[in-house]
């Protein structure tokens, strides 16, 4: 009798077992498939959405470009210069027609010069109506077109000249960013930096260091502003220099014009 009694207490033991690993077992499964049905809701994380371009949103897309003779296109026969042929890129690349509402670009021009132009009503206004503004400015301002940065006996390039002139250019620079973030602060700023026209003359390279120092405070600038971009143009140069400047020495050719306004197009993709 005893026997049978424990007997019947051991398998109703082992029965219980079973049923009650089957029912974890069960349980397991089901949390694996169908993680926090049974207890706390897991929420995922909401999807970043990507910055919407606005220049994708619009019909037809309005520039206008202000600065220097790069910006005039000195130097290029054809008198595209890097504005027409960037406009002619940016109009295949988004399939919509673009506008050069106004180049008010001043051969020469100084970043002082700039700022004195702004006590006029017309830039601020020219540049309202833009919704892609085109800049290139300082490179006067250091290089002077060759003035004084060069010695007087062997022509060797002097970036004592130059690098003194690095600070007050990006002082300027950036109260020319601020008005056309006042001027018009939905519109996106493309300012092209800085290549060094005379690297054949610097076989040193110091004045390379001076143009770096003022690309790096340029793209600093830039970064202040949500919708402005710098656009590198010292490596558009650096190897080949002859090959695409103008005969002055100083401006880019046609093909300079080129490679700037390629780099334009390839940065707004």
């Amino acid at each position: 009798m005893k026997s049978r009694t424990l007997w019947f207490v051991v398998g109703t033991t082992g029965l219980i077992s079973t049923l009650l690993f089957a029912g974890g077992f069960g349980y397991a499964v089901k949390d694996v498939l169908s993680p926090g049905s049974g207890g706390e809701q897991l929420t995922a994380a909401p999807k970043e959405t990507a910055p919407v371009n606005e220049l994708d949103r619009k019909n037809k897309i309005q520039l206008v470009s202000l600065g220097d003779s790069l910006t005039a296109g000195t130097g290029d026969g054809t008198g595209k210069g890097y504005v027409g042929r960037f406009r002619e890129k940016l109009e295949e690349q988004t399939g919509k027609p673009v506008y050069v509402l106004n180049n008010l670009a001043i051969p020469g021009a100084t970043t002082d010069a700039l700022l004195k132009e702004w006590d006029g009503k017309k830039t601020t206004d020219a540049l309202k109506q833009a919704d892609l503004i085109l800049l290139t400015i300082g490179g006067n301002d250091i290089f002077q077109g060759g003035s004084d940065i060069f010695t007087n006996n062997d022509q060797g390039f002097n970036p004592e000249a130059a690098a003194k002139r690095v600070e007050p250019t990006l002082a300027n620079l950036d109260k020319i960013l601020t008005n056309i973030n006042k001027a018009n602060p939905d519109a996106k700023v493309l300012y092209v930096g800085l290549y060094h026209p005379f690297l054949d003359l610097d076989p040193k390279k110091a004045g390379s260091l001076i143009v770096q120092k003022f690309n790096d405070g340029a793209f600093a600038l830039t970064n202040k502003f949500p919708n402005a971009v710098f656009v590198p143009t010292y490596d558009l140069f650096e190897q080949n220099l002859n090959k695409y400047l103008f005969t002055d020495h100083f401006h880019p050719n046609q093909d300079g014009y080129e490679r700037i306004a390629s780099r334009m197009a390839q940065i707004l993709k």
